[in-house]
């Protein structure tokens, strides 16, 4: 079931073609109880669509839902050759590419693409299948089928794609291996990972920028920034924690950008605390958080506990600020209002984090020897230290530690 209202939907659509540098001219809907076998929509709202299409001298039809193969293929034969059909999935794989900056997101959107194309091979070259024409491509000699002109072009696509993928996946295969290698190096510091998530132009970089100075690229468009960018944010009593900016979620989000991400995104499987931020001027702010928790459980993200930052508060009148609650806005877990460009509500944002990952952490009470000096100095820097005591045989703290580093300590645990 969509999260969206069709016509809710279909602005989001015209902001991702708007996005695509693709001018939107038109729009049109079908309510269906099933779709059409062959096309997907009926044949009489396809003939409305092709006329449509003549009307205003559109060339692109974009459908909001993803096309099959078959779907595709069928409609492109209705329209004509100069008509490009594309869906939601081609359109959003579009923008990625548009928005890639860095070899790590130009191959995942590249993976993307792929994966997405390779079952649509056919209908690029089924005009090369009927030019072999005759017998020679239905029967063939003895009864074996002697392939055409088109289906040896096809054959040889699909072994060229898929060598490209398995070498796009082999190098995604070695960021992995590169990003697991600083996660267990940042995991062995004890340092505290805040992975930031939320819908896409939610004001995920913006709010990155207050908090840390990152200096990441803001602008006011879908999925402005696809690359992960990581700075250290230090808390009260000078604590660091490490904050994480990802790709935004949106609707629909396609499966292959979701697998072709994985790297990416396991940096929020592996964060202490989620910072889920959301855009409360958004007419859909109730959806688009809904569609974040969905694709959250995609990733098979449960259990972290989560901070929500209610954003952009400075775009709303004292009044409309008052009001700011509601059954689903109460029951988004711990929601602190901030505008991240105006830099209101910072502070109560960072105690609100610092909060709920002392929650977190372990209860500690130990005695240290002086030989191990780098232990009192990794939980003074990583912990939070309530008492401290120095004695005969060793230092002696009381306090919480980040789980991760709670091994290290064991053996010195006071009974």
């Amino acid at each position: 079931m969509p999260l969206l209202a069709i016509q809710d939907s279909l602005d989001e659509l015209a902001q991702l073609a708007d996005t695509a540098g693709i001018e939107v001219v038109g729009r049109d809907y079908q309510r269906l109880d099933r779709y059409n076998a062959a096309t997907m929509i009926g044949s009489g709202k396809l003939q409305d669509v092709k006329e449509q299409l003549a009307e205003t001298g559109a060339s692109t039809l974009i459908f909001d839902d993803e096309l099959s193969p078959r779907h595709q293929r069928e409609v492109e034969k209705a329209l004509g050759e100069d008509v490009k059909v594309l869906d939601r999935t081609a359109l959003i794989l579009d923008v990625f590419a548009r928005h890639a900056r860095t070899h790590e997101g130009s191959l995942q959107v590249e993976l993307a693409q792929y994966q997405y194309r390779l079952p649509r091979l056919t209908r690029q070259w089924t005009h090369l299948a009927r030019q072999a024409g005759g017998g020679a491509a239905r029967g063939g000699v003895g009864g074996v089928g002697l392939r055409g002109p088109g289906e040896t072009q096809l054959e040889v696509d699909r072994q060229a794609i898929g060598k490209r993928i398995s070498y796009i996946k082999a190098g995604l295969k070695k960021v992995r291996a590169h990003r697991e290698r600083h996660r267990a190096q940042r995991k062995k510091t004890g340092i505290s990972v805040v992975a930031i998530v939320g819908y896409t132009n939610a004001g995920k970089s913006t709010l990155l920028n207050a908090l840390t100075g990152a200096g990441v690229l803001v602008a006011d468009k879908l999925f402005a920034t696809l690359d992960p960018t990581t700075r250290r944010c230090a808390l009260s009593g000078k604590r660091e924690v490490l904050f994480t900016d990802t790709v935004g979620f949106i609707q629909k989000l396609p499966t292959q950008l979701v697998a072709a991400f994985r790297a990416t995104l396991e940096e929020v499987t592996e964060a202490d605390v989620l910072l889920h931020v959301l855009d409360v001027t958004h007419p859909h702010a109730q959806a688009q958080a809904l569609a974040v928790e969905q694709t959250l459980e995609q990733l098979g993200v449960t259990g972290i506990p989560q901070v929500t930052a209610l954003n952009k508060i400075d775009r709303l009148a004292e009044e409309e600020r008052g009001s700011l609650s509601g059954e689903w806005v109460d029951g988004l877990s711990h929601a602190v209002p901030i505008s991240a460009r105006a830099k209101e509500g910072l502070d109560e944002l960072l105690a609100r984090v610092e909060k709920v990952l002392y929650e977190q952490m372990t209860p500690m009470h130990v005695l240290l020897p002086y030989r191990a000096s780098e232990l009192v100095a990794i939980f003074h820097k990583h912990g939070i230290v309530e008492q401290i005591q120095h004695t005969s045989d060793g230092v002696k703290i009381v306090g919480r530690l980040p789980g991760r580093l709670v091994t290290n300590y064991r053996r010195y645990l006071v009974q």
